[in-house]
């Protein structure tokens, strides 16, 4: 029955034109293209009694861990199919388990389609919560050298609100 599980996600994946490579043991690595984070690595598995999603979102936080955690468990009450979990070492995945007789085109897309909304949408904001000294430093060294900040701009209101300085947006960033 996994062959026929694993034909079922191959012909989905294709006809919504993902990027996929399929590997041995019944093992899909998707590539799920975002905005905030551009890209989401996700793995599919095809086991005995159903499907396994796992998808790297960020690394371990550098700081207010309880911050990012509480974030995490409280988003998992909205979100469908998968659910936010940690690592040994800390990093954070969405993981889910989709039983055999309810893996459609319809069900993956739905539960591959909130991978891709959870990661992205929620991307800013553990980075926000569990990393913002090191965006301030970054954003500090490149105003000194002038660099441009077009990919830190999501933080801009927190480090005006960090710093109390309102600044100003250069035109080099947009």
């Amino acid at each position: 029955m996994s062959e026929r599980l694993s034909e079922l996600i191959d012909a989905a994946l294709r006809e919504r034109e993902l990027e996929f490579s399929r590997k041995e043991g019944g093992h899909f690595v998707v590539e799920l293209p975002g905005e905030n984070k551009l890209k989401t690595t996700t793995l599919l598995t095809v086991g005995t009694h159903g499907l396994r999603v796992e998808a790297f979102v960020c690394r371990k936080p550098d700081e207010n861990f309880e911050g990012v955690y509480k974030y995490l468990l409280r988003r998992n009450r909205r979100l469908y199919g998968v659910a936010y979990t940690l690592d040994k070492v800390g990093d954070i995945y969405l993981v889910g388990r989709i039983s055999e007789h309810s893996v459609t085109a319809e069900e993956l897309d739905a539960v591959l389609g909130q991978v891709l909304e959870a990661a992205d949408y929620d991307f800013n904001i553990i980075l926000g919560i569990g990393f913002i000294t090191s965006i301030k430093r970054e954003w500090e060294w490149r105003v000194s050298r002038g660099e441009s900040l077009r990919n830190l701009e999501p933080f801009r209101h927190l480090i005006e609100q960090e710093t109390g300085i309102d600044f100003a947006p250069n035109d080099d960033d947009r």
